[in-house]
């Protein structure tokens, strides 16, 4: 009897459909979604302590050499400062969290789908982390007289992050929910 019998029986007596599922390949696959998932975190978290850092350290130096700093300045400085260290706290948090998860298909998925809900939620909190930073640097602007063709600028420059970080969030989103459609369907059959 070929398989093609064989399931039209199966089907017809039992009212569900036959099908083998590959657990090695299907596995593999979850395996390599969970290292893109990490491997897209630790890009992003390495990326927002460097720059944060960077920045943050940069200003309070230019506001320190130059008599041109002011409050504003400070407290944007500041801001990304703690960003970083924001950033620094949610990594290492991730990172021990990361190891509690068994070496199971649904585990490791699970691990995939925690990891890629934390890049839904840190990406997020960094779209909205341009707002302060904006407002920190308008009123510098302000209390400093620049001229309105540097402040058109930085308006255009702030609308376009927002908007591609927007277009990175929708990335990021699909692809957790990828992840949580195949953890429902795999959570289904047992």
């Amino acid at each position: 009897m070929e398989f093609e019998e064989m399931k039209k029986i199966w089907d017809i007596q039992n009212n569900e459909t036959l099908y083998a599922i590959n657990e090695r390949a299907l596995h593999n696959r979850v395996l390599s979604k969970k290292e893109r998932a990490g491997h897209v975190a630790n890009i992003s978290e390495l990326l927002l302590i460097i720059v944060n850092g960077c920045g943050g350290i940069f200003m309070l130096m230019l506001g320190w050499t130059k008599s041109g700093g002011n409050l504003f300045f400070y407290l944007m400085a500041l801001w990304m400062l703690l960003t970083m260290l924001y950033m620094l706290v949610s990594r290492i948090r991730r990172q021990r969290e990361g190891n509690k998860f068994d070496r199971t298909l649904l585990r490791d998925l699970n691990h995939a789908l925690a990891t890629a809900t934390y890049q839904v939620r840190i990406s997020r909190l960094m779209r909205w982390n341009n707002l302060p930073i904006l407002i920190l640097l308008l009123l510098s602007f302000w209390e400093n007289g620049k001229e309105i063709w540097v402040i058109v600028l930085v308006l255009i420059f702030f609308s376009l992050a927002y908007f591609l970080s927007g277009w990175e969030h929708n990335i990021y989103v699909t692809r957790k929910n990828e992840l949580t459609t195949l953890y429902k369907k795999l959570s289904d059959q047992e």
